[in-house]
């Protein structure tokens, strides 16, 4: 049994959630929460919110005991990218690329 929680459209790029995300596959839900918690990076506070997320869904919905649980997958895609300009010397302009992305994480009972 598995419980699943998805962050879509997030405005950070998925090479910095990336980061995060790779400390705590695998991890027990008590040291992936320590681990995020200590994590200086601004896609921390992001992935513990949705990794509550998926522990709420597994307590709710599947009465899955928490102290067994685990992160079984984590997992970031790239979302649309928002695109703007912004004005350069002589007339011209550049493109700035606001890039977004879809974080799934499942976690599951230890058996």
């Amino acid at each position: 049994m598995e419980s699943k929680a998805q962050a879509k459209m997030v405005r950070i790029s998925s090479r910095k959630v990336k980061l995060v995300i790779d400390l705590i596959r695998g991890k027990n839900i008590g040291e992936a929460l320590a681990i995020l918690r200590l994590t200086p990076r601004a896609a921390s506070p992001v992935v513990t919110k949705l990794v509550n997320s998926a522990i709420a869904n597994a307590e709710h919905n599947y009465n899955m005991d928490v102290e067994n649980l685990f992160v079984k997958e984590i997992y970031v895609g790239e979302g649309p990218t928002l695109k703007r300009f912004r004005p350069r010397a002589q007339g011209r302009a550049s493109q700035i690329l606001k890039r977004t992305s879809h974080i799934t994480v499942v976690v599951a009972e230890k058996e």
